[in-house]
């Protein structure tokens, strides 16, 4: 008797392509051993009845596990459980009480920073108005499919499978330096750029080569949360100049200062551009007081209002400027692939830490990017992207005008969000519970904040998910939202 077809059903929360989740079905229960050796699958055309699905879906995923020996086809009589399909081992289960006194067994906390709460869910909800996430209608899938493809090739065999021990594809290094840094200005070579897996874990590199309990670091205030904690783990010292329209204030800087941080593009979170006098005043104050520069160059890309002013690390004549980009903003989170441009010394102990830790990001991941980003599959999204964004901006500056809400700082070279401020006395942790019901997400402005007593009326509103069509009356919604609060 064929194994019963009430035995399969798909969770509505699975990813994947339905042959996918049918596939994972399957092999799940074969290495769990519900299913055993010599037994009979159901036929395709009643499995494929019972799931809703096409009869060729789930015959293209019996194909694919007899493929992977999991399953054998004897002609006629249909598909069975193979002899040769992976088994798990079976061990008895061991009963457990923890008796470890975690409190003390811990050597050093890294839990219980600053979190942004985002959804996992978003998509289902109609208004996500949050920062940094992908819209699955801007990405180019096929490209970026072929691009996979190209690199899983037979030729690229030795790329992919490679241990690069402490280097990085050489292909996507040589377009990190031939087209990506030409463009803000930079000129570098091969040993003076690192691959990483983002720009936070660039961060984290850069914090742990320069930083220790001696040294003092300084920080925007407000600022990139995930940075704050990065500094905390390192146990140095921790200074916050808080930032006007111009972003940081040069000659607030205190004396005794070894790193600063900086995001003078698209300051974190509030938008703000540095200009160029002030840049030349930071790198000037840089060489006389001698400390070093770290700049995390964030969404440059995004500049479609206006071209995007030269990166600090090219106006750097002193080398004291270490330079952070990502492609994991332009491209998509999920990726997390960024690089670190910095003198040769510090990208060689940088390059030296990655090695302990992770030794290198995967070879397909890079080659994939390599080739996504040679083929000029990248520009052509970048140039979609921007135009898309323009339109979103436009039309979301308008509807937060018409609902007059405030806008505390929205980028003159464009970004994908606007820093606002809710009236005094509001707190905006409590309106987005309240905003979230209604089906808008938006993002609390207090984990921005350094201070203790730091203001609880700002919040974040990007528009890189969601869709033109919903932006006004999520705004229209989010207003009202704001204006019950205050009764």
């Amino acid at each position: 008797m064929p194994i019963p077809v009430e035995t399969f059903f798909l969770s509505p929360d699975a990813e994947g392509t339905l042959q996918n989740q049918i596939q994972q079905l399957v092999a799940e229960a074969i290495l769990s051993g519900r299913f055993q050796p010599g037994e009979k699958l159901p036929s395709s055309r009643k499995l494929a009845t019972h799931l809703g699905v096409s009869r060729i879906t789930v015959t293209l995923a019996y194909t694919e596990l007899v493929a992977d020996e999991y399953l054998v086809s004897l002609g006629r009589s249909g598909f069975y459980i193979s002899d040769r399909a992976p088994q798990s081992p079976r061990f008895p289960v061991t009963q457990r009480v923890d008796t470890v006194d975690w409190s003390r067994a811990i050597g050093q906390k890294f839990s219980g920073g600053v979190n942004l709460k985002k959804p996992h869910n978003w998509r289902k909800y109609p208004y996500p108005f949050i920062y940094g996430q992908t819209d699955e209608t801007l990405f180019d899938r096929s490209n970026w499919r072929l691009c996979a493809l190209q690199a899983l090739s037979s030729r690229e065999f030795h790329a992919l499978t490679k241990d690069y021990n402490d280097k990085d594809d050489p292909k996507l290094v040589e377009f990190i330096l031939r087209h990506t840094l030409p463009r803000r200005g930079i000129v570098a070579e091969p040993d003076e750029v690192l691959v990483t897996m983002g720009a936070q874990n660039a961060l984290w590199l850069t914090t742990n080569v320069l930083l220790n309990q001696r040294r003092t670091a300084v920080l925007e205030n407000p600022c990139y949360p995930s940075l704050l904690d990065i500094l905390k783990q390192s146990r140095c010292h921790i200074r916050a100049i808080d930032v006007d329209k111009d972003g940081l204030p040069p000659d607030h800087l205190p004396a005794d200062l070894d790193v600063l941080f900086t995001t003078p593009s698209h300051q974190c979170p509030t938008t703000a551009t540095m200009p160029m006098a002030r840049r030349r005043a930071l790198l000037d104050k840089a060489s006389t007081d001698d400390f070093l520069i770290v700049e995390d160059d964030y969404e440059f890309e995004m500049s479609f209002l206006k071209s995007p002013s030269p990166a600090l690390k090219s106006l750097d004549r002193d080398g004291r400027v270490i330079y952070i980009g990502s492609f994991s903003k332009s491209l998509f989170p999920g990726l997390r692939l960024g690089y670190l441009v910095g003198s040769k010394p510090f990208i060689r102990e940088a390059r030296a830490l990655r090695s302990t830790v992770l030794r290198h990001p995967p070879g397909h991941i890079q080659r994939t990017a390599a080739y996504f980003l040679s083929l000029g599959h990248y520009d052509a999204l970048i140039r979609r992207m921007g135009e898309a964004l323009h339109e979103r901006r436009a039309i979301m500056a308008d509807a937060i005008q018409r609902e007059g809400l405030e806008v505390a700082g929205q980028g003159a070279f464009g970004g994908s969000s606007f820093w606002m401020r809710a009236p005094e006395g509001m707190d905006t942790e409590i309106i987005a519970e309240q905003a979230k019901e209604k089906g808008v997400l938006i993002e609390a402005g207090r984990p921005f904040f350094i201070s203790e007593d730091a203001p609880k009326n700002y919040y974040r509103l990007a528009y890189s998910s969601v869709p033109t069509k919903k932006i006004s009356d999520g705004i229209s919604i989010l207003a009202d939202t704001i204006q019950r609060s205050r009764r």
